[in-house]
């Protein structure tokens, strides 16, 4: 069976130290590549095979505008979000639903409540429940339902694998990863998910942000890097970790389910992490080391945004350790 790394050829990327004592171990893999693609850092085993999960949001956003799609602003970020589900990303997906013809109900997302507690207790108060417009998802299912909808394809298989706006995600997945996909799975909102490498995942982010400023490049490439860095709310969260990365550094951060964070800069550099165990808690950390380590970020900014996303360990309301860097990303920085 296809599988990923083992811990036999992970890194330790990060530990969690309680009161002295190190509790957990973070194992993984990494990698970081300069703005020609070549490799600067690898941890681990970033040639073996992951599911990017979220992380490749941007890119079915970017094979979603290929398809014709009109894609604007906050849109464009909303579909390449795993967002909160506060009333503004909401508000965002209710207006693209309506300018594909479709309602809340043509959302093949499941229904969930929202992270955002705004936008939680708006629905309980109002009766409403659960929505499928709260899920993180519901930017990339509405921007797919608006391509069905362009092309008069058809709207209610648009998750199969086989539909032709699938087909168009694979085709445009292995072309900015440069490499074959090696495994199509379910991903959790319902939506085929790809394996790749890491390297592959890095190499694709790296395009995408250099896109803005290459006159040769894909000008819809160009709108969703802009767009995540113009609208870094809509891409997550007011608080959360990507979008005070790229409000803080102008760097595209994009995180997915099981540990996965890709980051880029906008000269290229590009780092893609995977935690072994599925806990991201680490992720940034570690991706931001990385591009800082190799000079493509600088140190005291990263510094500051590092204490802005990772809080302390506590006991009884008060820190009692902290989340570190592991041996093989820490000696990095000697």
């Amino acid at each position: 069976m296809l599988a990923t790394f083992s811990a036999d050829d992970a890194a330790e990327l990060a530990v969690i130290e309680r009161s002295g004592f190190v509790e957990s171990r973070h194992l993984g893999s990494a990698v970081l590549l300069a703005a020609d693609g070549t490799v600067v850092t690898s941890l681990g085993t970033p040639d073996g095979p992951v599911y990017p999960r979220s992380s490749l949001k941007p890119l079915q956003a970017l094979a979603v505008m290929q398809a014709g799609v009109p894609l604007r602003g906050a849109q464009v970020a909303l579909a390449a979000a795993s967002h909160t589900g506060s009333l503004n990303h909401m508000d965002v997906v209710s207006g693209m639903l309506r300018a594909a013809g479709c309602t809340e109900e043509d959302l093949g997302c499941p229904a969930v409540w929202p992270r955002d507690e705004e936008a939680h207790a708006w629905l309980v108060r109002t009766d409403k429940g659960r929505s499928r417009m709260a899920m993180n998802c519901s930017g990339k299912h509405a921007a797919f339902l608006w391509a069905c909808a362009e092309n008069g394809w058809n709207k209610h298989s648009y998750l199969e694998p086989n539909h032709p706006l699938q087909q168009r995600v694979r085709q445009t997945v292995e072309e900015y990863a440069q490499e074959k996909i090696l495994h199509t799975g379910i991903d959790g909102c319902g939506a085929p998910v790809f394996a790749i490498t890491l390297t592959g995942l890095a190499r694709a982010f790296s395009t995408l942000a250099k896109a803005p400023s290459d006159r040769h490049a894909n000008a819809r490439a160009a709108t969703v890097a802009t767009s995540m860095l113009d609208y870094p709310w809509a891409v997550q969260g007011r608080g959360t970790a990507n979008t005070i990365v790229m409000e803080s550094l102008g760097v595209i951060a994009k995180s997915g389910a099981e540990g996965v964070l890709v980051m880029a800069t906008p000269a290229g550099a590009s780092v893609a992490v995977k935690m072994l165990d599925g806990n991201g808690r680490a992720a940034t950390l570690v991706g931001l080391t990385m591009l800082a380590a190799a000079g493509a970020l600088d140190i005291p900014e990263v510094a500051s945004v590092l204490e802005a996303v990772v809080g302390p360990v506590t006991g009884g309301g008060r820190p009692v350790g902290s989340l570190r860097l592991g041996a093989d990303v820490g000696a990095l920085l000697d």
